[in-house]
């Protein structure tokens, strides 16, 4: 889990290595991150990453294609740099609905084309954005997740089955060993975008800090061997 601070307060990410996989198929789903960093640019500048400039922002695309759309900006201190997660919607309308109404969010703005919603004010927010056709998740999609409070999930979940809305994973308890229990249902919205709500509770104890995270990162990514595994399997080369 990577991110400008904790998540108790911070939008992260979570990073997964799917060994034996160098690409995947991007659909249009996921439209970007927008976080307010000018260093972030200057950064990527330094790195000799490439930087795409748009008006009053940069973008730069991760390995996997990912979209991170930097504002110029300075990077806040005191709050969280990562202001908009944008979603592709086929249908504007039901989308606000299943999000407002049903997930509970607070509409913020809305024009005809997208939607800006949120659960506070001092959070990252959604934004949903109109495509004018089909939302194709093909092989590189993810989900959004959300922390309320456990004793909130079975009403969460019983609210979207008198909806007749999907629901991806049944609320159910997943223990971690050693570690605390969460309580976890998954859904989807009417485009498919999958949605985890995780019990507040188990998941403050499991997402604490761990002061050698970025140490252990460094250290996995030095040792990674995968340039070599495609080598021997006469795959393609890590992308």
């Amino acid at each position: 889990m990577i991110g400008y601070g904790p998540e108790d307060n911070h939008f992260v990410c979570e990073l997964t290595y799917n060994y034996g996989v160098s690409q995947y198929e991007m659909g249009n789903d996921f439209l970007g991150m927008h976080i307010d960093s000018q260093e972030a640019v200057e950064r990527a500048q330094k790195s000799g990453w490439p930087v795409k400039e748009e008006g009053n922002h940069s973008v730069l695309e991760a390995p996997g294609g990912y979209k991170f759309i930097i504002s110029h900006k300075p990077q806040p201190a005191d709050k969280d740099p990562v202001q908009q997660v944008v979603l592709a919607s086929s249908n504007l309308e039901k989308s606000v609905a299943y999000w407002k109404d049903l997930a509970g969010m607070t509409l913020y703005s809305r024009t005809d084309k997208s939607a800006t919603l949120g659960y506070s004010d001092t959070q990252a927010k959604l934004v949903l954005q109109d495509i004018g056709g089909p939302v194709n998740h093909a092989k590189a999609f993810g989900r959004i997740a959300f922390s309320a409070p456990g004793g909130d999930l079975p009403g969460i979940e019983k609210k979207m089955k008198e909806d007749d809305q999907t629901i991806l994973t049944p609320y159910i308890s997943l223990d971690t060993p050693g570690k605390a229990t969460v309580q976890v249902v998954i859904l989807a919205d009417p485009d498919g975008h999958e949605i985890c709500f995780v019990g507040d509770e188990g998941f403050r104890e499991l997402s604490q800090v761990d002061p050698k995270g970025d140490e252990l990162l460094t250290e996995a990514m030095e040792q990674d061997k995968s340039d070599e595994w495609f080598a021997e399997k006469g795959g393609k080369a890590a992308a």
